[in-house]
């Protein structure tokens, strides 16, 4: 995803309603040589033009980055004996703009069913815009199966809320349980997760992240600069996808390490904020933060 930190891998069983269960999980990070090229290139392409302009680069970046799924997947498969029957392959974001009707992953999916021996569905995010979605098919999806088995367990009303904060912050809102999953929930942005905070990272200091906030926590927040961000930023309508790229980090220019990383962190905190009091509107909505 938007964090371009590394590829999570699970080992899944689902009907896609009601049951799943997980055999196997783990994270695998990207080598410093693989990130580095993903940042150059996700920080060039800042248009559906650049796509072109850069493909002979982007083309390189995805073959290495699928041979990165492949060293993977072929290590998880010769261990388990599990009938694995597909494989669902996201590959890298490095461009999204569901306006255009556009959102660019990297990664190959004929080539890794070659060289995994497996069916490979992928490309998913551009079918979902395709079909007037926002380009995130799957997690609500996966939210829905989880909300079902947390109000199973934990007796909880309706409606419940998950808040995901990745690179972009996303919530999926489950007002209902009944078959037709599209009717029942609502998926949006509500804006950046780590993504700012990481990229101040990356541009002042030798780190790619503030680890356990603890950058943050030894800052002071520039409550002016906060202030006046604030007010030059406002996300009016939560009916679009957001990307990285709808952002900046210039209005903390000048400042230390330190408190830049505390005021983006508060300036973060706050549009979140904003999204749950679009979402909750006078009803009992009950968050669950990831």
């Amino acid at each position: 995803g938007t964090s371009m930190d590394g590829v999570d891998l699970s080992i899944i069983k689902s009907d896609g309603y009601k049951e799943i269960s997980f055999t196997y999980n783990e994270y695998f990070e990207y080598d410093p040589g693989l990130y580095k090229q993903i940042v150059s290139i996700r920080d060039m392409v800042l248009n559906n033009s650049d796509l072109v302009r850069y493909s002979n680069e982007i083309d390189l970046l995805e073959r290495n980055i699928t041979f990165f799924h492949a060293k993977i997947i072929n290590q998880i498969l010769s261990k388990f004996n599990h009938k694995i029957d597909l494989i669902g392959f996201h590959g890298q974001t490095i461009f999204h703009n569901p306006k255009s009707k556009i959102t660019k992953q990297l990664g190959d999916g004929n080539l890794l069913s070659q060289l995994v021996n497996k069916t490979v569905v992928y490309d998913f995010r551009q079918a979902d815009i395709v079909n007037n979605g926002q380009g995130a098919p799957l997690t609500p999806i996966f939210h829905y199966i989880l909300v079902n088995k947390i109000v199973e367990k934990y007796k909880l009303e309706l409606p419940i809320s998950i808040l995901n904060i990745g690179g972009i912050s996303n919530v999926t809102q489950i007002t209902s349980l009944s078959t037709r999953i599209e009717n029942n929930l609502l998926a949006l942005d509500i804006g950046p997760g780590n993504c700012l905070i990481d990229q101040w990272i990356r541009n002042n200091s030798k780190l790619n992240f503030d680890e356990n906030g603890k950058i943050a926590k030894s800052g002071k927040i520039d409550k002016l600069i906060l202030n006046q961000a604030i007010e030059n930023f406002e996300i009016k309508n939560y009916s679009k996808s957001l990307d990285i790229k709808d952002f900046d980090i210039s209005f903390v220019r000048g400042l230390s390490l330190e408190d830049g990383c505390s005021t983006i962190t508060e300036f973060t905190a706050y549009l979140i904020a904003e999204g749950i009091k679009f979402l909750n509107k006078g009803n009992s909505n009950k968050f669950l933060f990831c």
